[in-house]
């Protein structure tokens, strides 16, 4: 990830979510009815298809291809989407990304142990 583009040190100090993808960091804020996360995802990461509660995101920096419920549709800095609860969507990551989350399911990562 570029250093002249990064998550102020007060965000990467955050716990890290236990995310089941290799090289993939999530920085994770919780509260009772959601949860956020500032992922941080190298290039060529892809995400298979799969659905869960709704979710919320914003790009900060880079590009990747996200598809919701069959539509693919490319996402680039400043762009934001949402995911209804229970559509399925799958992303591939063109460039390195730092990407916000927030999810409806406020369990939907836990604590890095």
């Amino acid at each position: 990830m570029s250093k002249d583009v990064a998550y102020a040190d007060f965000i990467r100090a955050l716990p890290q979510a236990d995310i089941p993808m290799p090289g993939v960091t999530g920085h994770l804020l919780a509260a009772p009815q959601a949860q956020a996360l500032f992922f941080e995802i190298p290039a060529g990461k892809t995400v298979p298809p799969h659905s869960h509660g709704a979710q919320w995101g914003v790009v900060v920096e880079g590009e990747f291809e996200f598809t919701i419920d069959g539509a693919p549709r490319v996402y680039k800095r400043g762009d934001s989407y949402f995911v209804p609860a229970g559509a399925v969507h799958s992303a591939v990551f063109k460039t390195d990304c730092l990407i916000i989350e927030v999810f409806a399911d406020a369990d939907r990562y836990q604590a890095r142990g």
